[in-house]
């Protein structure tokens, strides 16, 4: 049981990451090839498939001229949930 804890902790750490390294990517102008969009893009193809149903159901809200996509955020507790369960 450890190790399954253990992972969907590594999983929730890299939806932070993720998080974190979109912003960068995003108002940092990364351009591609460069290491961090590198494992921006690796995390990101693990991620996005667990977002997309999320998303689906939960749009973004609205603040003004810009939208927060709250998915991650119901993701990492839906992720934090399964851990009190489990673990």
């Amino acid at each position: 049981m450890s190790f399954i804890c253990s992972i969907l902790q590594l999983g929730v750490l890299a939806i932070l990451a993720w998080i974190i390294l979109s912003y960068v990517v995003a108002f940092g102008r990364i351009p591609y090839g460069h290491p961090v969009r590198r494992v921006y893009d690796v995390l990101a193809k693990g991620i996005d498939p667990l977002l997309r149903p999320i998303r689906a159901v939960l749009p973004p809200v609205r603040m003004g001229g810009a939208a927060l996509d709250l998915s991650p955020l119901v993701l990492i507790i839906g992720v934090q949930i399964l851990v009190a369960i489990i673990c």
